[in-house]
């Protein structure tokens, strides 16, 4: 999938999700990209992103967002995001997150974007 600006891998993203396709989000990253599942952990690599992001496919969620900020610098891109996401629990209940979130992107030698650093709490 070819991804020609950083906020294209966003709205992808965001679709991915909501559509419970985790190989589309999964695309999206870099091999090695790191993920913040929650505040303060970090995981690293597809296999460990792929995992967490199933959890969150789980809450069947809907994913909203609205960029607030792209810089980009040569091949590498910061992009800041506002996103509430609404869903439900393993039991039926509803949960309802948000937050500001950090990214930084790379482009690949063929011009596409892809995520290496993805933090949905990364602002405040």
């Amino acid at each position: 999938m070819r991804t020609d600006n950083p906020e294209q891998v966003i709205e992808l993203f965001t679709t991915a999700l909501n559509s419970g396709q985790v190989d589309a989000a999964i695309a999206l990253y870099e091999p090695e990209a790191t993920f913040a599942p929650r505040p303060g952990e970090e995981v690293q690599g597809l296999k460990e992103i792929r995992s967490a992001l199933e959890q969150f496919v789980a809450l069947e969620p809907r994913l909203r967002g609205e960029i607030t900020k792209v810089m980009t610098a040569d091949d590498v891109a910061l992009v800041q995001n506002r996103w509430q996401l609404d869903g439900r629990q393993p039991d039926g209940t509803p949960i309802e997150m948000g937050g500001h979130s950090t990214d930084v992107l790379r482009r690949a030698p063929d011009g596409s974007w892809r995520i290496l650093i993805d933090d949905p709490w990364g602002t405040g």
